[in-house]
């Protein structure tokens, strides 16, 4: 069960009292003195999910609260904006030939330590994430060689063309090479990032202080805190008495009651946040497609995400959001209860089939009403699902293992490029769904090694076609990335993958 919204309040004020200490005089409502001289207090911003681990390459490295904390903390050779590639670490980057990128980095760079960054540092990162064993693994797999011929150049060679390597560096933050490898280095990790660890519990809260000699300018604020509060009544109730300003996940029965509220404001932009309901196709009886369909034709999902989100989610129509480059639009799943007793019948399964479908609470706004739904709609055609919430330690850990039927999750393309989420988690030797296609294969392989944009965009439209048919999974709601924040806070950007920076936030009041 989870805990209620009182003895959620009780631990999130005792998280408050821990952080006290550490942030004197600093605490919602408090004032001090910003690195460029200005009046600020550390800003409280609260994400739904736990921050677990502070390594940017292992196992928490495309976590989303993880994301959200790293993005703090460290920087990466390059950064998005408005879905170009911009520089950040690197001034500039040129490519000799087809397989070599050449990278020329800033000269002005300082890790929070006061160690001066180097290409050395940047080619002890990129080749710790290149052999890592972690979920960006697949990102990775076409480096051949990293080099640092002098203090302020690397070069990458990949062993064949590689069109995603821009996209992919955006996720490659760079630690200080001195420090890898040090026990207990990432309890109180340094980075180059803005704002430098000040404590660390995983699960509970990081705590963040400005970085003032930060490369690209003293942040406006004189900390940074990051509390995990689970219980969305709690965060609502946290932001309208100031106890944090900034929050985000808001389900839609919030949603309308904040617009209403003197003192807050809403944001939203849209989003790359999907919900997902994978089939494990590599066990029966989803090995079989006939099934999958099935299922997809029992659903009225245009309803269902109506009900449920209102205007907080538009219903999908390919296995990426709208917002993501390669998105390509698929004719929709008709809602037929009478076709998915057809299709299973011929199945085999005319006298109706069970399963299971597992998920953990804190994916996703309304997940469980979401699941339960689902549910619900297939027990009419017959299917009987026993629901399976469960921790989400023990979700990874089953999902990883390919011990589960149907799974449901949200999921995020980070980079807002196809191949995050496409290429890394369709292909036959990623097998994160007991689903084989040398036909998906080949047209992925085609997308990432071709540098033609334009080339790698009708590629993923392919992908999605392939699939959307196959009925892969399910992918009932694109969300919108919406934040509740104070009126106070300004100067805050919404984050497309609900992984906002604060280096610019400032507070007023």
């Amino acid at each position: 069960m989870a805990p209620s919204d009182e003895v959620g309040r009780r631990e999130f004020l005792t998280l408050l009292g821990a952080g006290a200490a550490l942030l004197a005089g600093c605490a919602p409502g408090g004032s001090g003195t910003t690195p460029g001289g200005g009046t600020a207090r550390p800003l409280s911003a609260a994400f739904n999910q736990a921050i677990n681990d502070l390594d940017p390459h292992g196992a928490s490295a495309v976590d989303e609260a993880s994301l959200l904390a790293n993005r703090q903390i460290y920087d990466t050779l390059v950064t998005r904006n408005g879905g170009e590639a911009a520089p950040s670490l690197a001034i500039s980057w040129r490519q000799p030939d087809e397989k070599t990128w050449e990278f020329t980095l800033r000269e002005d760079v300082t890790f929070h330590d006061g160690s001066k960054l180097s290409s050395a540092d940047v080619k002890a990162s990129l080749e710790r994430l290149a052999a890592s064993t972690g979920p960006q693994k697949p990102l990775w797999a076409s480096i051949d060689a990293i080099q640092a011929p002098d203090a302020k150049t690397i070069t990458i060679t990949t062993k064949e063309p590689l069109g995603t390597l821009l996209v992919n560096l955006s996720l490659a933050f760079i630690l200080p090479a001195a420090q890898l490898g040090k026990e207990g280095f990432f309890r109180k990790p340094v980075g180059s990032g803005p704002f430098a660890v000040e404590s660390f519990t995983p699960s509970a809260q990081l705590l963040l202080k400005a970085a003032p000699k930060y490369w690209g300018g003293a942040p406006a604020l004189t900390g940074l805190r990051l509390p995990y509060i689970p219980e969305t009544s709690t965060r609502m109730t946290s932001l309208q008495n100031s106890e944090v300003d900034i929050t985000w996940i808001i389900p839609p029965d919030e949603l309308a009651r904040l617009r209403g509220v003197d003192g807050l404001e809403v944001e939203s932009t849209p989003g790359v946040n999907y919900f997902l309901t994978w089939f494990n196709c590599g066990r029966k009886p989803f090995a079989d497609p006939q099934v999958r369909r099935a299922l997809h034709h029992a659903l009225d999902l245009k309803s269902i995400v109506a009900s449920l989100y209102g205007e907080a989610a538009t219903v999908m129509d390919a296995p990426i959001p709208a917002a993501v480059f390669g998105h390509a639009a698929q004719d929709p799943y008709a809602y037929d209860p009478d076709l998915a007793k057809k299709l299973l019948a011929e199945a085999g399964h005319g006298d109706g089939l069970r399963t299971t479908m597992m998920w953990f609470k804190d994916t996703g706004p309304l997940a469980t009403e979401l699941a339960q739904s689902f549910i619900s709609a297939w027990a009419k055609v017959g299917v009987t699902v026993e629901a399976q919430q469960i921790e989400k330690a023990a979700w990874i850990k089953r999902l990883t293992a390919l011990d589960w039927d149907i799974e449901l999750q949200v999921n995020t393309v980070t980079t807002g490029d196809a191949d995050y989420t496409l290429g890394r988690l369709y292909t036959s030797a990623a097998n994160r769904m007991g689903y084989a296609s040398k036909k998906l294969d080949a047209v992925l392989a085609d997308a990432r090694s071709t540098p033609d944009q334009d080339r790698r965009k009708a590629l993923y439209g392919q992908a999605c076609e392939i699939i959307w048919k196959d009925a892969v999974g399910i992918f009932p709601a694109a969300l919108s990335a919406t934040y509740g924040l104070r009126s106070t806070v300004k100067g805050f950007q919404p984050a497309a993958n609900g992984q906002p920076e604060f280096r610019t936030v400032s507070t007023a009041g």
